[in-house]
């Protein structure tokens, strides 16, 4: 597939609702391709926030079919020998980063989320796009005039509500999600899994690491310090000498009950969060919006001017690409936190150092097979 670039010029106009990855993406995406975007953003400025986002292969291939994979890859850095532990430092699993690598080859990545807001937002200045409309909190997503109306709004998107309904919302998944950034690189990676709470470690630049963690029912930085205590070194270390004040919390929530479909009247699409917001645990939220806008501004560029009809084809074509892919991803991903956080933490142990070892021999056959 070629790069959506430079295909129907003078297509029409669209309106991007939302300024996240996948707005700014979608907006990248159909500027290539000739469109008139402009971006409706109801903060008053951008989140600068610098926690890490996992860029997988395959959307490391959407970033360069959007013209971004350079400028991405110049910030980021190789996510590698991850392991999956108990909170005595023993090993369950490895995390099957090298197997991904050796088949995609490339590794997952790992950028902070400022420098890949960063590079869309070069992008976008770099294609000549009016400048974000900052402030725009929508009283009637319905009445805006547009070719194309993209609702990359989030969870709580106003555009999915207007078009689509209030069957879908937000649903609580039941634990507080905390994140920061440590001033130091801990140089052990992956995830800890207790009961009823996990804690994750990422290399994201030099001298510092992202981390994230999982409590039922803490709200203050004490408590998730406490709920730590004890756990194998760096962890304690991690919470003790990152300064609270910096410390994001937020109740993990997913989309529920699945959207019948991603796109409607012609006109409508919906991406990432607004189409089908996931729990955190497989860390391809970032990942499926890319794909999400990647997918939806090469469907519509290889449409072309074909007015109302040839659109309404582009849509439901972007809709058959990426609404069953992303919602099994998210899908995994909520399936995945019930299971990490259950309560048969023996039984999950058993059943990870299994799958953990069967992955391993795998990877020893396919390596011998492979002659290297």
């Amino acid at each position: 597939m070629g790069e959506t670039s430079g295909q129907g010029q003078g297509a029409g106009t669209a309106v991007v609702v939302g300024a996240g990855v996948g707005g700014l993406a979608t907006a990248v995406g159909l500027h290539r391709a000739g469109w008139e975007v402009t971006v409706l953003e109801r903060r008053t400025a951008l989140e600068r926030y610098g926690t890490a986002f996992g860029i997988h292969p395959t959307a490391q291939a959407a970033l360069d079919r959007l013209g971004l994979g350079d400028a991405v890859r110049a910030r980021a850095v190789p996510y590698q020998g991850a392991r999956i532990r108990r909170p005595d430092g023993q090993v369950l699993a490895a995390l099957p980063l090298e197997r991904i690598e050796r088949r995609a080859g490339r590794p997952e990545l790992l950028v902070s989320r400022p420098h890949l807001i960063d590079a869309l937002l070069a992008a976008l200045d770099r294609l000549g796009g009016e400048p974000i409309a900052y402030g725009r909190h929508l009283t009637d997503p319905a009445a805006l005039a547009a070719d194309l109306v993209v609702g990359a709004d989030g969870i709580n998107s106003a555009v999915r509500t207007a078009h689509f309904g209030r069957t879908a919302g937000p649903r609580p998944a039941g634990t507080a999600a905390w994140i920061g950034i440590a001033g130091f690189e801990t140089g052990v990676y992956g995830e800890t899994w207790g009961a009823g709470r996990f804690f994750g470690m990422t290399p994201v630049e030099a001298g510092r690491t992202n981390w994230y963690a999982a409590v039922p029912g803490a709200t203050t930085a004490q408590e998730v310090r406490e709920a730590f205590a004890g756990w194998h070194d760096p962890v304690p270390r991690v919470l003790a000498e990152t300064d609270p004040a910096t410390w994001i919390r937020y109740e993990m929530r997913h989309l529920y009950p699945a959207l019948p479909s991603f796109v409607a009247d012609g006109r409508i699409a919906l991406v990432g969060d607004a189409a089908h917001a996931m729990t955190p645990n497989l860390g391809q939220g970032a990942c499926t919006a890319l794909l999400d806008a990647e997918a939806l501004t090469r469907a519509v560029a290889a449409a072309g001017p074909a007015g109302p009809a040839g659109l309404t084809r582009a849509l439901r074509a972007y809709d058959a690409e990426r609404r069953r892919s992303a919602q099994r991803v998210a899908f995994a991903s909520r399936n995945l936190h019930r299971f990490i956080t259950g309560p048969h933490r023996a039984l999950r142990d058993a059943l990870v150092r299994r799958a953990g070892a069967a992955l391993h021999r795998v990877g020893e056959r396919r390596w011998r097979a492979s002659g290297t």
